[in-house]
Formats: C-alpha cells, structure tokens, sequence
C-alpha cells in the first residue's frame, strides 16, 4: 500500500453540555476505523470538533451568567478532555467560533447567494429550539418536535432559504450512481421515500431572532443557521476557501466517510451533499450512520437520570475498557445498550477473562518452562496446532473484511474468538502434562510458541480497539512488530520470543463492590439539566408528592472507602435519629455540619451507598465553588418545607 489517503470526520460535537457515553460512540468508533486504515498503510486525517453557535447556546450561556464565547471556550475543553480521555487520535479538532471557519462560511454563503440558491423570504411555523429545527405541523408528533419530544414554539421571521428542491434528482442520481454510499443501505431508502419523494421544501440558512450566530456580511440581523454553518466544517477544517483552496484540501477531499448517528443522517445525505453541489464540490464517498447506544432500554437524558459518561468510566476503569464495551457491544444497524453492570460483566468475561487470562498464564508458562525463550520448531507439528494456524488466518480475513466494511462489532468479535480458540488451544494440550516429561520438552516448545505467536497476532488486531492494551502485549512478549500489516497479521511470522514478566492486564473486578462506589460517585455528579429553559413541566400534585422536613446534623463522619461521601446523622423531629449518606466530603468537612439545620427529601427510598443505608436525601444548590448544602438554622427540626 503506498500511503493512500482517507479522509475520516465525526459530526462536531453541540458545545451545549459534556459529552455522555452515547455521544462518544461516535468518536470511538471514527478512531478505530482511523487507526485501523493506518494500521493497513493509509495516509488518514481525521477531524473531529465542536459545533458552537446558535440559539440553545445563547440561552444556555444566559442562564449561566456568561457571554456566549466564554461559555463555548469551556464547552470546547470538556468535549476534547472527554475524547482525550478516550485516547483518540485525531489531527485536527476544528471550532466553529475558529476564525478560518468564520471567514470561510461568510465566502459560501455569498457564493451561493451570488448563484441565485440562496434567496429571501419568511418563514412560519413550529421550532424546536434543543433540536434547533423547522416543522410544518403536519411533521409534529402529539403537537410536539418529532425528534426530541418537547414543546415546540410558533416563529415567524424573515430568513434566507437554501434551493434543496433544484437538486433533488441530482441527489438521486447521486445515490444510484454511487453504491455504498449509504451505511447501513437501509438508511437510502429512509431518506428518498420519507423526504425526497414528499417533496423537498427549501431549507432554512439563516435566522434574526438571535445573535449568537456567524453574521450574513450583506445582510446585517441575520446570522447563519446551524447546519450551513456546521455542516461546513468538513471542508473548511480541511482547508477549503471559495476563493481558493489549500493543497491540504485538494489532497484529501471528498471525504472518505463521515461517522455520525443515525439521527442526523437527513442533514449529511440530502443538506450537505445539495451545499456541495451547490458550491460546484465533490461529494463525499459514503455516509455512516450508526445506531445509538442507549441506557437500559431508553435513550440517555439527564432528566431520566440515566446519562453515563465515558470519560468517568475510562478514569475508574481504563480508556481501553470503555472503547472496547463500545466496540463490541454497538451493532452496525440496530441500538446499542451499556448499563454500569453489563459494562462491567463484559470487562471480567472478556477482558480479565478470555483476553488477560491468556496472555497471564501464557508469559507465566514460557517463563517457568523455557526461561522465557521460545523457538519456532518447524517440524514439531500436529492437527491441533494446524487447525490454530488455519483459524488465526481465518480469522484475520474475517477481521478486515469486517473493518473494511465498518462491522466494527464483527470486527472485535472475530479477535476475542481467536483469543477464545487459544485459550481452548491451552486445555487441548495440556502444556502442564507436557512439561512432567522431558521427552515431550520440544512438543511442549511447540505449544507454547503457538501461543505466544497467537497473543502477538491479537496484539496487532487489537492496536485499533485496545492501543494501550496492545501496547502492553508487546512489551511483556518483548517483540517490534513490522509496520506492514500483512507481515503482522500473518501467523507463525515470530521467528523467536524472549518474553519479559507476567503482568496482569485487566484486574477481575468486584461487581457488588464497583456498583456501591459508582452509585456513591453519581450523588455528587453534575445533575444539572441541560437547559433551564426546556424542563418538562410537572403538575402541583406531583410536587405535592415529595416531602420536605428541616433536620438538625447530631453527628457527622466520612464514609470509608468512599471518598465523596460523609454520613450524617439528623434530628428530624420524630424519636428515632435519621441517616443520610451525602456526595459532599469535598465540599465540607464533619465539623462544617454538625449542630447545622438542613431540609432533608424525608420520604425518598432509602438505598445503601458503600455499606451505609441511607434514609433520604439533603437540598444542595450548584454553584460556580461547587455544591452548597441549604441551611435553614433556627428553624426546629421536624418543620415541613412547603
């Protein structure tokens, strides 16, 4: 392969909140599929960033008491902190506050004015501020937005449209002449049937009744909408310029795919290729819509309570661990699920068990057998290590057409297979009754170079899924594995090992123990809604339900093993002392509490937090110095809170 290129986007992450785990399937999956091509010889670039203007952004930052900029530098941060966390390689993280992008995007919008596909008009309808979208009323669900569910408004204002139905049949052609461009095949048909066949209705590009928004320099008021303006970063993030491009852009451009969710497949397969045909562009080569990952059986949303974060994860348990649950658990077309005890089931079966296990007792044999030193031995050979030999080369194929194809569940799938034929490969042959007899030291020479040959081979497939983990697989074998993939992947291509320690890889982990401390952890994150402005309002009988009592600290003192939590005693009027475990150990020390009178949620289902039955729960507010316990001293305990 001699370096050909691939060009590799995510859709740029909304800088409205941080990134849950759902959010980062996107960008896990973009970067092994980016270090998959360059672990085949491909030149890739890989973009990636965040989307940072618009209305839902303005109101977020108002709410917050910050200037929409300030609010967006720190949006940006946490998004690339959480991708980092991820160990995700990509070149180029591009902002649409980025100056280049600016300038650019007020270039396509004149050009296109100048054609004549950009024009003038009103518009009046129903929107959806979260989702940022126009809707007819024919297109709402139950008189809500059809995508998210909540409450839209009626707006009218004055706003440039964009001629999606000049390009209609070229988009359609487009598709036809251009097979594999949609991901899963099934997604062209959504679009052509349930919006191009209805008819196209032009698209709104611009809007005045907020600021928050790249301006239309000819037209004062009105600033840039959101898919214009995102959309565009594939190319200006590559180096695109109307008035002409860079060579960074001329070598890379179309794009090889774009990875997004299935949610946004309209925007990329029928807005952004008519933006492109409009601006006299290449098309991008094919379109990825995954599935979504969600939480038990429902989507991720902070007011269900159910909102998982990768980066949380990857601190507790490692970056390769969240990347591979992703990975291996996210189906090419159907929905995804992770809860904190199916991720970490599948980290003691797979990671500590099939994978870590074999490599463990593997290194730990070669070592106590042979010192370490282990010879390929031509001649020593039976059906068992044939039958190895066929299925690693069965496997390999398997694992790149499955890659090749973005099967990346299949991909995964056909590595821990392997790792299961070797560890199965193990109690075949027995290599402990093997080394009872010295005439059998060469066949049991044979055995275990298989083995280390396999380990090495999973290595290799793995580095896109598991970098860190590969990584560590080669430094315990001890071997430099050749930068050309068909002479890594080939097996039996070790000539010698002289293999290093035993380290364990993946630490079995105690299940009831980890979920105690993950549900101590979660009463102290961030439970703030993603905007003030768009809670789901509820009844007075159902506030009505929730029981408020003041309750004066008699005794206060942390939680062992669980750093966030203090235990508090309360006086809440009634004879018997009230337990509470609260997430506020960094906030307050024991003595900052006792004799304090707090409101406590009296009639909330106790649960036990790290061996502590906690019976209710404490008002705390959020601030910018972080958690605030309300107090309410000199009010007698046992007082209901109306």
């Amino acid at each position: 392969m001699d370096n050909k290129k691939f060009y590799i986007t995510t859709a740029i992450a909304y800088a409205s909140r941080k990134p849950h785990i759902g959010n980062s399937y996107d960008i896990v999956l973009a970067d092994a599929i980016a270090r998959y091509k360059r672990l085949r010889g491909y030149d890739v670039f890989f973009l990636t960033g965040s989307d940072e203007h618009g209305q839902k952004i303005e109101e977020y930052a108002k709410a917050e008491g910050k200037d929409c900029q300030s609010y967006v530098d720190e949006k940006a941060a946490d998004i690339k902190a959480v991708w980092d966390s991820l160990n995700v390689t990509y070149d180029k993280f591009i902002r649409t506050t980025d100056d280049y992008h600016e300038a650019a995007l007020k270039k396509i919008f004149k050009k296109l004015y100048d054609k004549g596909d950009i024009y003038k008009g009103a518009y009046e309808g129903k929107y959806c501020v979260p989702c940022e979208s126009f809707y007819t009323p024919s297109q709402l669900v139950d008189g809500k937005c059809p995508d998210c569910g909540r409450e839209v408004q009626d707006a009218k204002e004055e706003a440039y449209f964009l001629k999606l139905s000049k390009y209609a049949d070229a988009l359609v052609k487009y598709y036809e002449d251009t097979p594999g461009f949609f991901a899963p095949e099934s997604r062209k048909n959504e679009m052509i049937n349930n919006f191009i066949k209805p008819g196209l209705q032009d698209l709104c590009v611009s809007r005045t009744s907020f600021s928050w928004g790249i301006p239309v320099d000819f037209d004062p008021g009105h600033v840039m909408y959101v898919w214009i303006d995102a959309l565009s970063n594939y190319i200006t993030g590559c180096g695109y310029d109307p008035d002409g491009s860079s060579d960074h852009y001329k070598k890379y451009w179309p794009a090889d795919l774009h990875v997004i969710g299935k949610d946004i497949v309209r925007f990329h397969t029928i807005y952004w290729p008519i933006i492109l045909m409009a601006l006299g562009e290449e098309l991008p080569k094919k379109v990825l819509g995954h599935p979504w990952v969600l939480s038990g059986e429902d989507k991720m949303s902070k007011s269900k309570g159910n909102v998982i974060y990768a980066d949380y994860l990857a601190e507790k348990f490692g970056a390769d661990a969240v990347r591979y649950y992703l990975l291996s658990e996210i189906p090419f077309a159907q929905d995804g699920t992770i809860t904190y005890e199916s991720f970490l089931q599948k980290y003691n079966v797979d990671l500590a068990n099939t994978l870590g296990n074999l490599v463990n007792r593997t290194i730990a044999m070669a070592n106590k057998y042979f010192g370490g030193s282990v010879s390929k031995m031509e001649s020593i050979e039976d059906d068992l290590d044939r039958a190895l030999a066929i299925e690693a080369n069965e496997t390999v194929k398997h694992y790149c057409d499955s890659f090749d194809s973005y099967h990346n569940q299949d991909a995964v799938n056909a590595a821990f297979s392997f790792a299961k034929r070797c560890n199965k490969y193990i109690d075949e042959t027995e290599p402990w009754a093997l080394a009872k007899d010295e005439q059998n030291r060469p066949r049991l020479a044979r055995v275990i170079y298989n083995l280390l040959e396999g380990i090495r081979m999973l290595g290799v497939l793995l580095s896109p899924v598991l970098p860190e983990t590969s990584q560590k697989i080669f430094e315990q074998l001890k071997v430099n594995v050749s930068d050309d993939f068909d002479i890594a992947s080939q097996f039996g291509e070790t000539k010698e090992f002289s293999v290093g320690e035993p380290s364990p890889l993946f630490a079995r982990i105690d299940i009831d123990k980890a979920l105690e401390e993950i549900e101590a952890d979660l009463t102290v994150e961030d439970d703030r809604p993603e905007s003030i402005v768009t809670l789901d309002e509820i009844g007075i009988e159902d506030f009505a339900k929730v029981e408020l009592f003041t309750a004066k600290v008699t005794a206060c003192e942390p939680v062992k093993k669980a750093k966030k939590l203090l235990k508090l005693t309360l006086d809440d009027g009634s004879r018997n002392p009230r337990t509470v475990a609260s997430g506020i150990a960094l906030y307050y020390k024991p003595e900052d509490l006792i004799g304090k009178t707090v409101i406590v949620v009296a009639n909330l289902k106790p649960a036990t937090l790290c061996g502590v039955e906690s019976n209710g729960m404490i008002l705390a507010a959020d601030s910018k110095d972080g958690i605030k316990v309300i107090f309410v001293d000199g009010v007698e305990p046992g007082s209901k809170v109306r």
